[in-house]
């Protein structure tokens, strides 16, 4: 779905999600592994499987494990789940804010006040 609005803040395009069952089944199952690998961790933890020589490799493979799950919980949910959105945003150059005032957007006259060029030339952050 787009729209014609080209005003700042309009939403441009806006296609809702698939909310998918097989994704929501998924994200189910792969939160109930997450929870099985979060208690061996901490089971780990507390048994003290870290003191020994290959236990210490064992629980970082569970730590990564338990992220990389978690970011398969996350892709889907936000692939599934959530909607695609453009919003309209104003472009602007990266020094427009700091020098260019909002009624000189479209330039200043050459030779106005030569003073005036001088003190914006030395001080760019110069208001009148």
């Amino acid at each position: 779905m787009s729209s014609e609005g080209s005003s700042y803040g309009d939403i441009h395009r806006y296609e809702p999600p698939r909310e998918s069952t097989a994704a929501a089944l998924a994200i189910v199952l792969l939160t109930v592994v997450e929870v099985v690998f979060v208690g061996l961790f901490t089971y780990g933890l507390v048994s003290g499987w870290a003191l020994s020589e290959f236990g210490n490799m064992y629980m970082g493979g569970i730590l990564a494990v338990i992220f990389i799950d978690l970011a398969f919980i996350l892709m889907l949910y936000r692939k599934e789940f959530l909607p695609d959105v453009m919003i309209v945003k104003k472009r602007r150059r990266k020094w427009e804010d700091l020098y260019v005032r909002q009624d000189d957007i479209d330039g200043t006259p050459f030779m106005e006040d030569p003073w005036e060029g001088v003190k914006r030339a030395l001080y760019p952050y110069y208001k009148k």
